[in-house]
């Protein structure tokens, strides 16, 4: 059990940015163990409230709409409460990153966005072995790979964020 003093650091909103296989998870862990933080996976959320019912990119997209408006509040109650918040959701576009910045500015919280910086061919060769080992809620062919990066949309310094870039190497 962790001791919550006055000393601790203040509430940080910690969100992930990176393709499909470039690590964001495997960080979110890492983050989420410092004290005062608490882990909220959009894979996990989805899978537990939407089983069998995510076949597409548009089933995905409607499923996760839904479940950022109901988190909205929660997170930032959490938030509030002195707690940091470690968002394994992709913020992998502009219109994701803004509600990022919707949480964290309403909070009155820190931030840092992780971006993870990896090639294609890592992250493909990591989510073939994902995909292989079956402990994801979610599969992920090559096809779905290149049809989800289209959409992606690297961080610019003109939207605003604390960037943390974490580049990987082939």
């Amino acid at each position: 059990m962790y001791h919550l003093s006055s000393t601790r650091d203040a509430p940080t909103l910690h969100l992930v940015c990176g393709k499909i296989g470039a690590g964001k998870s495997t960080l979110s862990q890492q983050l989420v163990a410092q004290p005062c933080h608490v882990l909220i996976s959009e894979d996990a959320w989805l899978a537990a409230l939407y089983p069998d019912q995510i076949h597409s990119v548009a089933d995905y997209l409607r499923r996760a709409a839904a479940l950022r408006a109901a988190l909205t509040q929660h997170v930032r109650a959490i938030l509030q409460a002195g707690v940091s918040v470690v968002l394994d959701v992709p913020f992998n576009t502009p219109a994701a990153r803004a509600w990022g910045r919707e949480l964290f500015e309403s909070a009155g919280v820190a931030h840092q966005l992780h971006f993870l910086d990896a090639p294609d061919a890592v992250c493909k060769a990591r989510l073939r072995a994902r995909n292989a080992r079956g402990e994801h809620p979610f599969q992920a062919s090559d096809e779905a790979f290149e049809q989800i990066t289209r959409h992606f949309v690297a961080p610019a310094p003109e939207e605003g964020f604390v960037v943390i870039r974490h580049a990987q190497d082939a």
